[in-house]
């Protein structure tokens, strides 16, 4: 799902007369935008596609092993039909855009509740489990009144000041981490798939962060009970994309395995999720007010007595879930590119270090002063997003490359597409991190968080949580790969490499 990022115009240049639509049309509003009016408007009929049978399309999409290779075959859809497309796959129907332009006709059209994709297999374990639905996964006015007090909590820019303290910390045990690795493996340097260990990072950040506590993840010993929950998140993600096409209660009905690791996946995730909030709810009683350290999000949220317990609850496990995969496989990939291009990483590195000389040493002051850094996750972000596309069932009727598309039907924004498309981005198979500093507009080009009153809940805590990691990994390592070993995605509900990538972790003071 995803998570994101530009405020929207969209206003037009001129509006076309009436006398030149077809009857159909007389229905939208005046104030539709119609920034390619300057031809008979064609109806939604007509938007090229594969929609006509859904499940022969299902069939064809098992063929081509498309639960693996969404992205693939979105970017070879909008090769074949163009910058708009119509499909069903299975029950699953969408129109899907690329261009950014078009994305902001999409988000002006998404109304006071912003609707997207809803993940049936993980309603249909809540309904099935009898558990509330978190913010991820409500719509309507019960969101936006459980949205509009999480914000303050999670996403407002005054929240930094709370968790960034907490985040450099992890960061720094991470650091101290991989020393020990280093210095245990006898070789001055330590050659290794990380995405574990990254995973561990991520998971103990949020932690600390939602919960104000530490799972201890840094350490040798890993707590049995947290090193299931790292499972069960994995488990879940993987169960879920062969249920985005196959309705889950058909696949509940016939006792699919599928449906039983999903309901075990997330019975474990909130098990460990209900000790965590169950924990901090009686230190709280026993405290009373006594510590002035920033208690966490839960804690905050708690005492501020404007949500039922069950949404909160609902929601920090959902914010826990879905903050752990999606940014250790951005930081995953970000040290691959870095490792790829090892005169960038030096000038990331020399950037760092300057920030940390101006600023002291203060992390918050620091975290101003690096937007190379900044600009390396958003290239990361273009290149390997963890979401393939953005979703929105539009409120009103909109035009886009001139078709009708009627309110109500769901609209896809091409992340993966996008991000390599050489009409948007210049030179989109060239990571360059630089291309996010210079002045020009980036409108509507970086919505890896997603977009607006919808956007990743979780933003704030991953930005900080990935800037500070690299800041630290910077100013303690080289970080190198096997020369010729190339690496790709594929989807397990987010976009994740296809293989190991293996990276070898190098102590500064010994490689120079």
């Amino acid at each position: 799902q995803s998570l994101t990022t530009l405020r929207l115009f969209t206003i037009f240049s001129w509006t076309c007369g009436r006398f030149l639509f077809p009857t159909w049309i007389k229905t939208i509003p005046i104030g539709l935008s119609m920034a390619r009016c300057s031809s008979i408007v064609r109806p939604f009929s007509e938007i090229p596609g594969l929609w006509k049978n859904g499940v022969a399309n299902l069939y064809n999409f098992w063929k081509l092993d498309g639960f693996r290779n969404l992205h693939r075959i979105m970017l070879q859809n909008f090769n074949t039909f163009g910058p708009i497309y119509r499909e069903k796959v299975g029950y699953y129907e969408s129109v899907n855009i690329i261009n950014p332009e078009d994305a902001a006709i999409l988000f002006k059209a998404e109304g006071h509740y912003p609707k997207r994709l809803r993940v049936e297999a993980w309603t249909s374990y809540r309904d099935y489990r009898n558990r509330k639905y978190g913010v991820l996964l409500k719509d309507g006015e019960d969101w936006r009144l459980n949205r509009v007090i999480l914000n303050k909590e999670v996403i407002s820019p005054k929240t930094l000041e709370n968790f960034v303290p907490l985040l450099d910390e992890v960061g720094q045990d991470f650091v101290a981490r991989v020393h020990k690795k280093i210095k245990r493996s006898g070789q001055k340097q330590w050659t290794t798939d990380l995405s574990q260990e990254l995973f561990k990072y991520a998971l103990e950040s949020v932690s600390s962060v939602l919960y104000g506590e530490r799972l201890g993840l840094m350490l040798d010993y890993i707590d049995p009970e947290a090193q299931h929950f790292i499972e069960c998140i994995t488990l879940m993600f993987k169960t879920t994309s062969p249920m985005l096409y196959i309705p889950p209660a058909l696949l509940r009905q016939i006792g699919a395995k599928v449906w039983r690791d999903h309901v075990e996946a997330w019975d474990g995730i909130f098990s460990q999720a209900d000790r965590c909030i169950h924990n901090i709810y009686r230190k709280l009683r026993q405290e009373a007010g006594t510590s002035k350290k920033y208690p966490g999000v839960l804690a905050s949220l708690l005492m501020l007595d404007k949500m039922s317990i069950e949404d909160i609850k609902a929601s920090i496990t959902e914010l826990m879930a879905g903050g752990v995969d999606t940014t250790s496989v951005t930081l995953l990939w970000t040290l691959y590119e870095l490792a790829r291009h090892p005169n960038l990483q030096e000038e990331l590195r020399a950037e760092v270090a300057a920030a940390r000389a101006e600023s002291q040493g203060d992390m918050l002051e620091m975290l101003k002063r690096i937007p190379l850094v900044k600009g390396a996750l958003k290239e990361t972000l273009r290149l390997h997003p963890v979401a393939v596309s953005l979703q929105r069932y539009i409120a009103d009727d909109i035009i886009i490359q001139n078709y009708h598309i009627p309110a109500g039907t769901l609209v896809q924004l091409g992340l993966y597409a996008m991000g390599r498309d050489p009409k948007v981005f210049f030179r989109p198979e060239q990571y360059q991190p630089s291309r996010w500093l210079r002045t020009e507009k980036h409108y509507f080009r970086s919505l890896s968080f997603g977009f607006g009153p919808r956007q990743c809940l979780g933003r704030r805590i991953a930005e900080a949580e990935m800037q500070i990691f690299l800041i630290h990994m910077l100013e303690n390592f080289r970080v190198e790969k096997q020369r010729h070993v190339e690496v790709q995605s594929t989807f397990e509900l987010i976009l994740v490499p296809e293989k190991p990538i293996i990276l070898t972790l190098k102590p500064l003071h010994t490689s120079q």
